[in-house]
């Protein structure tokens, strides 16, 4: 866009108004802005990337155009609109979320990129004069459910619009950039990894605070903090025993402590999350967010610290928090506010501490965001969600575990989710440093928390694949081959493309390898001349003995991890039924180890029972800590101080093992033994079998050097020409099988003749345009067979949700429905699925995620008019357990369906009672926020 008079000083007048000067990335960052170029800047959190986006919203403004200000999730874009509105009051600035719809016809509008792409593709009028769009957290494009979203946008915007792109520091952002300039046109790629504030990296090893590296050292681990882990890790067990086997029992122990010596269990015991926040605030570092994976690990820690003395608020912080607080519950029924446990809620925010995750009701973590910001809570337990934009920095970043559960297994930390994470860290114009601290545990290891903290970038990768909404907007707003072009020019074909290219190079270079190995193969087997039959050649019977001892080898380790799984699944089963007093043996490293259960778990899915050993340690025992599961071998009393206070009476549980056998276990393995399974016994008897396990050993192992290499080598080639043949599986062909199913359904047409023959729109393609969900096809399917048209309003939200709904834990509830009708209405739906999935199958596209049913009586009953608690409980019986903040957002995702439903449905029949529906869900706790 072309710049005049007017307008080029606008970058001087808008510094002018900041209370701060602009850093340089910023400073060109605007000013590429200014001069009309599409800009896409990376930086890391706190860096202060937005005031890009905010001056490309002045710029807007000031020239009389449009600014659309995108953001990946709803939380940001009710913060992002508010900051908006206090910059440039409330009749410049709108707000559309699907959610929400404020002043939609402004100048300047926040919304999700989800409403933006919709109104794209229905050619919206507000698009007219729209000359920026800022897509905040642009980097969102690797998301697998939600990526392909950005690119959707990025391709199908009005070349006349610049887009600025902000993104967190990517290790690829060049190749990003190359890609924009392509697509968009010039743009100005700007990086930085400078942060504002600078950030410390400790580690926590007890109640002491270490440094993580050494000063001065660039980088090198901190000597002193690897030598207190080496202490605690080299201390054995049998050094708790010695007092009593010198005879001196707790006398010894006194005149140790006085002495200024500390046990064993003193020194590996671990500190609770109360002790935490002590220590860092006697170090400063409060406020502090502690990052935990799971949701009911936040709530465990905020009971924790409401169990305990901590305060972290004055009387007049505590009553300014409570008035808060009022204020945003007003219109939830008390009565499901007392399923929510509001009032223990309350009190913890009270004393200055919270949980912030996605289970919680939108409305709860709503106020404690507000709450954060204003500087009236000191501590946050959260889950990875609060990283994810939401502008809630704090003075420290706490980090418990660097190992996730990803869906599907336990796995490490990345460095971009490392740095992600304490990226929260140090808040701009308040603190001069921010802190991240990781509390150690056993077998972590300080140098890998180094390298974590030490990689500051992770690539972005496209997940762009087209799917039935896209393809059949596409085809009505381009036509096929513009629509095939389009796709070719995805970020996700340009990487593929790109790959492709360095691929090819690659395989010339591995087959020429192949060919040197086999060579040397050729000419060792000349030179030993193993025994082969007539007709056999030696090079590639040796090849094939490698692969099979590769395969073998393989399948060892799969049968270990498989046996390893199934010793996980022993130990959590053990765990969760432990009650008080059991006596277990858990594995040691010479002789097991006794231990009696003070606290039973309070959990099955990972149960955390709290025991005190033979040698006077307590705390709680994890599955994870075990690769061999413990033993229950007999029955303790304990007396009630004891259950009431374990770490204080220690002495009684090891006076009490001392004088009891318990019929101690004489050896545990601490790893389990392995037994080979039915497929690595056969590729053992195939190894045994083969002709060159009868070569000399000698001969045999010095050829298999070679052979190995030839093996591998051919292995990585193979590997390499798969990838080719995937690559080139283009999107443009994958678009081509979506409308081949579809021309089937009838949801496309053809016409013209012959190789003219170009593919419409059928008006039942123009309904299936306006579907935007995950189960689009499977939802115009069921409203084009009239399979939900009997329904009445609720029975219609219960239906509905089968479309919508994905289980998070399954409580082996069975699914069940309200009524006849609904029930006939959901077995229509599974069947119509299961046709559709067939279908896909037959056109090699990927499956529409199965309905599920756990949510459907809980929605059914919810748009009954029942209570919270009484719909909660439904979904629990249902197989489907879930939070109070669970239950709102999946309303709310049953709300945004039967929205596109009253729009699309055949009947006006089932269009109103889709509105019917929407009503009566919009109530209480789900109507909070709206």
């Amino acid at each position: 866009m072309d710049t005049n008079d007017s307008t080029v000083s606008h970058l001087a007048e808008f510094t002018s108004r900041l209370s701060f000067p602009l850093d340089d990335f910023q400073l060109q960052g605007c000013q590429a802005v200014e001069d009309g170029h599409g800009v896409l800047v990376c930086a890391p959190t706190g860096a202060g990337k937005t005031i890009v986006g905010e001056f490309a919203v002045s710029l807007a403004l000031s020239r009389g155009t449009k600014c659309f200000y995108t953001t990946p999730i709803k939380a940001l874009s009710n913060q992002k609109y508010h900051d908006l509105v206090k910059a440039h009051g409330k009749e410049a600035v709108g707000l559309l979320t699907g959610d929400v719809s404020i002043n939609g016809s402004a100048e300047i509008v926040v919304m999700t990129t989800e409403v933006l792409r919709n109104m794209i593709y229905a050619a919206s009028p507000a698009l007219d004069r729209l000359s920026h769009v800022v897509m905040d957290e642009i980097h969102y494009l690797a998301d697998r459910e939600r990526g392909p979203v950005w690119e959707e946008v990025i391709l199908n915007l009005d070349e006349r619009v610049n887009i600025i792109g902000l993104s967190a520091t990517v290790s690829n952002s060049e190749e990003f950039g190359d890609w924009l300039s392509t697509v968009r046109g010039d743009t100005k790629v700007i990086v930085t990894d400078l942060r504002p504030v600078p950030l410390d990296q400790w580690m926590m090893v007890g109640r002491k605070i270490y440094p993580l590296f050494e000063p001065g050292t660039g980088g090198q681990v901190n000597r002193e903090l690897e030598q207190r882990i080496e202490r605690m890790e080299s201390a054995q067990a049998e050094e708790g025993r010695s007092d009593w086997e010198s005879g001196r029992g707790f006398r010894a122990r006194a005149e140790g402590r006085r002495a200024g010596v500390k046990r064993p269990e003193d020194r590996q015991r671990p500190v609770g999350r109360p002790e935490v926040i002590r220590v860092l605030q006697s170090m400063k570092m409060l406020p502090a967010i502690t990052f935990i994976f799971s949701r009911a690990g936040c709530d465990g820690a905020l009971f924790q610290c409401l169990r305990s003395n901590l305060v972290l608020t004055s009387q007049e912080e505590s009553e300014r928090i409570e008035a808060i607080i009022d204020e945003g519950v007003a219109g939830i029924p008390l009565e499901d506010l007392e399923v929510l446990q509001f009032s223990q809620w309350k009190a913890a925010l009270k004393r200055g501490f919270a949980a912030h995750h996605a289970g919680m009701l939108p409305a709860f973590r709503h106020i404690v965001e507000k709450l954060f910001v204003q500087g009236l809570l000191r501590a946050v337990f959260a889950t990875e969600t609060l990283a994810l934009g939401i502008n809630m920095p704090a003075r420290s970043v706490v980090l418990e575990k660097l190992v996730k559960f990803d869906g599907e297994s336990h796995v490490d930390l990345t460095p971009g989710q490392y740095t992600q994470l304490t990226g929260r860290a140090g808040r701009r114009g308040i603190d001069v440093i921010g802190h991240a601290v990781v509390q150690w545990s056993p077998a972590m290891d300080p140098r890998a928390v180094a390298g974590l903290a030490s990689t500051r970038t992770y690539p972005l990768i496209s997940t762009f694949v087209p799917g039935y909404n896209m393809a059949v907007n596409l085809l009505n707003m381009l036509g096929f081959e513009p629509s095939l072009r389009l796709l070719e020019k995805s970020f996700a074909q340009y990487q593929a493309d790109e790959s492709v290219v360095d691929d090819v190079r690659e395989i010339e270079r591995a087959e020429h390898r192949v060919r040197e190995l086999r060579s040397q193969l050729n000419d060792a087997i000349v030179t030993f001349a193993p025994p082969v039959r007539d007709g056999d050649d030696a090079a590639d019977l040796l090849v094939d003995y490698m692969r099979l001892r590769r395969d073998l080898s393989e399948e060892e380790k799969a049968s270990r991890l498989h046996s390893m799984e199934q010793r996980q699944q022993e130990t959590v089963t053990l765990l969760g039924k432990l009650q008080v007093g059991d006596v277990i043996a858990i594995p040691g490293r010479k002789h097991p180890v006794l231990a009696v259960v003070v606290t039973p778990a309070n959990q099955t899915a990972d149960p955390r029972p709290w025991v005190t050993t033979e040698q006077g340690w307590s705390g709680r025992i994890d599955a994870a800590s075990f690769a061999n599961p413990p033993i229950t071998i007999g029955q303790m009393r304990l007396p009630r101080n004891v259950v009431k206070e374990p770490r204080r009476n220690t002495r009684y549980v090891v006076d009490h093992f001392r004088r009891h056998s318990f019929g101690r276990p004489g050896k545990m393995r601490q790893v389990a033994r392995v037994r080979d399974s039915e497929k690595v016994t056969a590729l053992r008897t195939a190894l045994r079998d083969h002709p060159v396990h009868t070569w000399p050993a000698t001969d045999r192992e010095q050829l298999a050097r070679v052979g190995e290499k030839l093996a591998r080598r051919e292995r990585e080639l193979d590997r390499l020409n798969a990838r080719i043949e995937k690559a080139t599986d283009t999107l443009g062909r994958h678009f081509e099988r979506i409308i081949a199913l579809l021309s089937e359904m009838y949801y496309v047409e053809f016409e013209g003749t012959g190789p003219d023959r170009i593919p419409v729109l059928t008006p039942e393609g123009e309904l299936l345009s306006r579907i935007h969900i995950g189960s689009d096809l499977l939802v115009a399917q069921c409203l084009r067979r009239g399979i939900w048209n009997e329904l009445d309003p609720a029975e219609l939200a219960g239906v509905v949700s089968l479309c919508t709904f994905e289980s998070r834990k399954n409580t082996g509830g069975e699914p069940e429905a309200a009524t006849d009708r609904m029930a006939t209405a959901m077995d229509d739906t599974m069947r119509v699925w299961s046709e559709l999935a067939a279908d896909e199958k037959r056109h090699n596209l990927p499956l529409t995620r199965e309905p599920e049913a756990g949510f459907a009586l809980a929605m059914h009953q919810w748009a009954a008019g029942a209570p919270l608690g009484y719909c909660l409980a439904a979904a629990a019986e249902s197989g489907a357990e879930m939070t109070p903040g669970d239950f709102v957002r999946w309303c709310r995702q049953v709300i945004d369906l039967l929205d596109q439903v009253a729009k699309t449905a055949y009947t006006d029949d089932v269009q109103a009672n889709a509105r019917r529906a929407i009503n009566a869900i919009r109530r209480g706790v789900v109507a909070i926020g709206y």
